[in-house]
């Protein structure tokens, strides 16, 4: 599903350029070990990684997590992102840095830049962080010691197209909001 949306911010591409602060450590134990892969029973353990160099963890199609991302324009200066997911359970906060199957977080891309973790399927995307023109806003899975969920080599993700436009401007556009890598 794709939106078109009003102001924004100078600041855009800037807090974009910055990096991948939002999707980084803080919350748990994982600070100590990110980027170190876990032995688990969970799924085969890849060489290909993603932006971050994390690696992916290929499991069977059969009852693998899957995404949808939709995302609507807020009453203000931003969008109302939501997930929904199925064989996925978000861990809470300090959980383990273990893949256990079926349960994660889900990293938030816009263009390829990751702006945050998520552990639930809710968030509000300032609008300032999407600057003028169409954009990919992608929805990530990722085990509890930050393996890329996968089917097949293929990340299980969601992508959804953005459109933010000058003041004023409200349009509907087209998106492909399908989950991709579960098929």
């Amino acid at each position: 599903m794709s939106w078109t949306r009003g102001p924004l911010a100078v600041l855009a591409m800037a807090a974009l350029l910055g990096g991948a602060a939002g999707c980084g450590s803080g919350d748990g134990p994982e600070r100590e070990r990110e980027g170190e892969v876990t032995v688990s029973p969970v799924g085969k353990v890849l060489d290909h990684t993603d932006e971050q160099g994390r690696h992916y963890r290929d499991i069977g199609k059969d009852g693998a997590p899957e995404v949808t991302v939709e995302v609507q324009p807020d009453e203000g200066d931003g969008w109302d992102v939501r997930l929904t997911v199925r064989n996925f359970r978000f861990s809470p906060p300090k959980t383990r840095p273990l893949a256990t199957a079926g349960h994660g977080v889900a990293l938030l891309y816009l263009d390829g830049h990751c702006l945050a973790r998520l552990r639930t399927g809710d968030h509000h995307l300032s609008g300032r962080l999407v600057p003028r023109g169409t954009h990919q806003l992608t929805a990530r899975l990722y085990a509890d010691d930050l393996t890329v969920w996968a089917v097949r080599g293929t990340a299980i993700e969601s992508t959804a197209d953005i459109t933010a436009s000058p003041p004023g401007a409200r349009t509907r556009g087209r998106g492909s909001p399908l989950p991709r890598g579960t098929a």
